[in-house]
């Protein structure tokens, strides 16, 4: 087996460095997802949701970060395949890492909402392309990724769009909007708190070493929502002049304050291990002397590197992709706010139940441009789209140009 090309606690040193900067990346450009409808409806200020944000998100991604991950994300190379190089396997980690760290914080400065899953697959991709060839990548698992840029935000703004319509019908053209609110909210409630509880219960308590059956999560997920539900309805009656004074649309702020922290939570439990999968990849190969395994354990200071470094990102960077989710696409309200958050949530939960590979950012934007459509076209702002479109199909090649770049740097710097 070759020595590995640095004393290992140098390398681990490095690769934690390395992850930080990732972590922060992901904290600058993908923290939108929980927060950026809340803060364009003025249910939140920039700074309550930034608070907010960084509390649920470091909670997710420390609690519910996972004890153990996938060695490659997604299943686009074999990484048994660098078994006899380790040295080499962890070099493309680090510019892997790099790659994605970078472009996430470039793009963040843009304001341009782009997915973090797929920074890191194309960073990927540039690593197994410069060390082993074209043919050594999984096509047709980044084929599955990519068609996600149509699907998932086709499907998550015809959701918006109808969730939206159904709030008009039901409480926002009713003769009496407040007091249908009181009656109809509840029932949203339930529906957005059984559709993040699901989240959770799969990934956050999965990723925290507590697995339950498909039984026991139904259950699980019921329970909490019929709390929220009559929390929610007891919430509303205390408020009810409130409502009668600031209009009904008060009342889907209190929902969407609600449901941001829960996606927060469930976001930072999921996408930290965008930074945490490599890291602890090199991390494992460093301590099983060069042996590179499928599965990496999950240190807990690894886990701290990661949900630190997301709130770093976020309260630094955040704000830039937060003001265009929630600004720039069109106007939002609370309902139309809490429209395409729930239909954000219901497609990743869904995609998650069927296994098919979706990006958070591009759904959400996707049930912002839907409920923009229920306003009426006029109301979308086309040009941010275009850049915001533009942003994801470069984001694979670019991630891969940029580690092909930081590979062959790396190689050099270390004479590997």
């Amino acid at each position: 087996m070759p020595d590995l090309f640095l004393d290992p606690i140098y390398i681990i040193v490095i690769a934690a460095i390395i992850g930080f900067i990732m972590a922060f990346g992901i904290g600058a450009n993908d923290v939108a997802n929980a927060m950026g409808t809340s803060v364009g409806s003025k249910a939140l200020t920039i700074k309550q949701a930034i608070i907010i944000a960084a509390i649920f998100e470091f909670l997710g991604a420390y609690f519910g970060g996972g004890e153990v991950t996938s060695t490659i994300r997604k299943g686009i190379v074999d990484p048994s395949i660098y078994q006899e190089e380790p040295d080499i396997f962890i070099i493309g980690m680090l510019s892997a890492l790099l790659s994605a760290g970078f472009w996430l914080i470039l793009a963040s400065r843009k304001g341009w909402p782009v997915s973090t899953t797929h920074s890191i697959v194309g960073a990927i991709i540039g690593f197994v392309i410069i060390s082993k060839g074209f043919t050594n990548v999984s096509w047709g698992t980044v084929g599955g990724i990519a068609s996600s840029w149509f699907t998932s935000p086709i499907v998550s703004g015809f959701l918006a769009f109808i969730l939206y319509y159904s709030a008009k019908i039901s409480i926002l053209d009713r003769p009496n909007p407040g007091k249908s609110a009181i009656k109809i909210i509840p029932f949203y409630a339930f529906y957005v708190s059984f559709i993040i509880s699901l989240v959770i219960a799969r990934k956050g308590l999965s990723n925290s070493g507590l697995v339950l059956d498909e039984y026991e999560v139904y259950i699980f997920s019921i329970s909490l929502s019929l709390l929220a539900s009559i929390g929610t309805y007891i919430l509303l009656l205390r408020n009810i002049e409130n409502i009668k004074k600031n209009g009904v649309e008060s009342a889907f702020a209190i929902l969407m304050i609600i449901s941001a922290s829960a996606m927060a939570f469930a976001h930072g439990s999921n996408d930290v291990a965008n930074a945490i999968g490599p890291l602890s990849a090199i991390i494992s190969t460093v301590q099983l002397d060069g042996f590179i395994s499928t599965k990496s354990a999950v240190s807990p200071w690894v886990l701290f590197i990661g949900a630190t470094g997301i709130v770093f990102g976020l309260v630094v960077l955040g704000k830039n992709v937060i003001k265009t989710v929630g600004e720039k696409i069109t106007e939002l309200t609370p309902s139309l706010g809490f429209s395409a958050e729930l239909a954000t949530a219901t497609t990743v939960v869904v995609a998650s139940y069927v296994g098919f590979p979706i990006s958070t950012t591009h759904t959400l934007v996707g049930g912002v441009i839907g409920v923009g459509l229920a306003k009426g076209a006029g109301h979308l702002d086309i040009s941010s789209i275009k850049r915001i479109v533009l942003s994801w199909l470069v984001t694979i090649p670019i991630g891969a140009t940029f580690t092909i770049l930081f590979y062959i740097f790396l190689r050099l710097i270390f004479n590997v």
